[in-house]
C-alpha cells in the first residue's frame, strides 16, 4: 500500500475515518472526502465528485484506488416511504458510488490498472431488518452494478479491479443518522457487532490483495 493514492468518500467518521487512519498508518497518500473535512464534497453531485478526482491526481499525479463508501440509513417500513425517502436512498447509497465510478473508471482505463471498491451491507442481501427497507434496495442495486462493472472491465482491462466490500452490523453512529431515526436494534444471540477498526482492517487487506467480494463478518 505505500506510496498509492487512495480516495476514501464518506470519511469524516466511522469505516471511513477508520480506513483513511490505517491507510496513512501503511504509507498511503489518503484523500479522504466528506462534507466536513478540508477536501469537502457532496458526493450526491457529480460536479464535486469529479473535482474530487482532479484535485487528487493534481495533487499526487494519479488515483491508484476509489472507495466507495458513503452510505446513509433510513428508519421507514415500505408502505410508509415517500418520494422523498426513496429519493435520497437512491442519492446517497447508488448514485454517489455510480458518479464516483464514472469520474474515476476512465483514468485507471488510461493507466492499464486501478482498484474500485465500493462499501454495501449484507442488508443488501438478507431482509434482516425490514425498516431499513429502501436502505436495503438501494444497496441492492449498488451490489448489481458492481458486479456488472467487473464483470466488463474483466474482457478489456484485467488490471482494473471492483470489488464488493460488505459490512454486517457496524457499531457507528449510522443508526443515529438514519433518515427517520433509529428504532432499537438487536442482534441475534452470539453475533457481536464489528467495529469501524474491524470493518477497515478488511477493507485494507482487499486493497493490498484484490478479490472480487468480502464479507467482513463470517458469524
Amino acid at each position: 500500500m505505500n506510496g498509492k493514492t487512495i480516495v476514501i468518500t464518506g470519511a469524516s467518521a466511522g469505516i471511513g475515518a477508520a480506513l483513511a487512519t490505517l491507510c496513512e498508518s501503511k504509507g498511503a497518500n489518503v484523500v479522504p472526502v466528506a462534507r466536513s473535512l478540508p477536501i469537502a464534497a457532496d458526493m450526491t453531485k457529480r460536479a464535486d465528485v469529479e473535482r474530487v478526482r482532479d484535485v487528487a491526481i493534481e495533487r499526487f499525479g494519479k488515483v491508484d484506488v476509489w472507495v466507495n463508501n458513503v452510505g446513509r440509513g433510513i428508519a421507514r417500513p415500505i408502505l410508509a416511504l415517500t418520494d422523498e425517502d426513496v429519493d435520497e436512498m437512491i442519492a446517497v447509497n447508488v448514485k454517489s458510488a455510480l458518479y464516483g465510478m464514472q469520474a474515476i473508471v476512465p483514468h485507471f482505463q488510461a493507466r492499464g490498472d486501478g482498484h474500485v471498491i465500493n462499501v454495501s451491507s449484507v442488508l443488501g442481501r438478507l431482509p434482516l431488518a425490514p425498516i431499513r427497507s429502501a436502505y436495503c434496495a438501494a444497496k441492492a442495486a449498488l451490489d448489481m452494478l458492481t458486479a456488472i462493472l467487473r464483470t466488463q472491465l474483466a474482457q478489456s482491462h484485467p488490471n482494473i479491479h471492483v470489488s464488493l466490500i460488505v459490512p454486517g452490523v457496524v457499531a457507528t453512529d449510522f443508526g443515529k443518522h438514519a433518515r427517520g431515526g433509529s428504532p432499537d436494534f438487536k442482534l441475534p444471540d452470539g453475533v457481536p457487532f464489528q467495529t469501524a477498526d474491524e470493518v477497515a482492517a478488511v477493507i485494507a487487506e482487499v486493497i493490498e490483495h484484490p478479490v472480487a467480494e468480502r464479507f467482513t463478518q463470517t458469524r
